[in-house]
């Protein structure tokens, strides 16, 4: 060929200016054994690093099994400690009730079930660490490497909320909701409350709670990942305060306005706290 004002000394349009021929005339000329060697490896480089659908399968039953071992575990300590988690657990009930009254269980196995529940809510709170690093774990491998370095604040954060939620839930919210409705006995009604739902009260109050307290860790680490901004929160405050009374009607266990407060109170306490760990540790406005 020629050497032309668009060809190269080498023979080759569009070399390059030492001479040697651009990469795809090279590929080009390829035989075929050659061409299935590069393919293989462009499909090795290409594949490098992902994970297929059954691998991310695998991986899920892996830390879900792990997971479920971590709460039996926190389950069967509970149990060795039983006697003592009942008493902890039964104060807040006890404490409200009028002088002289005591629980009721009507159904043979109510007790059991009663205890065995508050083995299992303790194990949930022993497990929790465990089980949130098994959840960062799957997570991982599609972060940044320095959002994978928020591994641990993450798992303590969030175990610490959750643990400050629950306690949060005994000594207050919920004796303040038990008292409001033991207030109605009289002369001639007596207060006395089944021991079944009662828990069962206590112990969605208790994961509410535990669950509602992880707002002020969401919020750090969307600020981390410069998500979420001070200012957006800030901005959204009206809608926030409306989406925090219809979550508190719906979880709260009556339509009373008293239960409502004590749901929606510290939501919006938490709230705020989240718009000031967003403005201390997010991306500046």
């Amino acid at each position: 060929m020629p050497v032309g004002r668009f060809a190269s000394p080498s023979g080759y349009p569009n070399a390059d200016r030492f001479g040697s021929p651009p990469l795809l005339a090279r590929f080009l000329r390829l035989r075929r054994p050659e061409w299935l060697l590069w393919s293989l490896a462009v499909a090795g480089t290409v594949s490098e690093g992902t994970m297929s659908f059954l691998d991310h399968l695998d991986e899920l039953r892996k830390r879900l099994m792990i997971a479920l071992g971590a709460l039996l575990c926190g389950v069967l300590v509970a149990l060795a400690f039983q006697a003592y988690i009942h008493e902890f657990m039964m104060s807040p009930l006890e404490a409200t009730l009028p002088a002289g009254a005591r629980f009721v269980f009507t159904e043979p196995s109510e007790g059991f079930i009663v205890r065995l529940q508050m083995a299992g809510v303790t194990g949930v709170f022993l497990a929790a660490p465990a089980v949130l690093w098994q959840l960062w774990q799957f997570v991982a491998p599609g972060l940044y490497a320095r959002e994978k370095k928020l591994a641990i604040p993450f798992v303590l954060c969030c175990s610490l909320g959750f643990l400050a939620g629950g306690l949060f839930s005994h000594f207050v919210a919920f004796r303040l909701a038990f008292a409001f409705f033991g207030s109605f006995a009289t002369e001639t009604v007596e207060f006395m409350p089944r021991l079944a739902p009662t828990f069962s009260l206590y112990l969605r109050m208790l994961l509410i709670f535990g669950v509602v307290f992880q707002m002020p860790t969401l919020a750090f680490f969307l600020a981390r990942v410069r998500v979420l901004t001070s200012r957006w929160l800030i901005h959204n405050f009206k809608y926030a305060v409306l989406a925090v009374f219809i979550i508190a009607a719906i979880l709260t266990p009556s339509t009373d306005p008293m239960n409502l407060m004590v749901m929606a109170g510290p939501m919006l306490l938490l709230y705020g706290v989240s718009i000031l760990i967003v403005w201390l540790f997010g991306q500046k406005d």
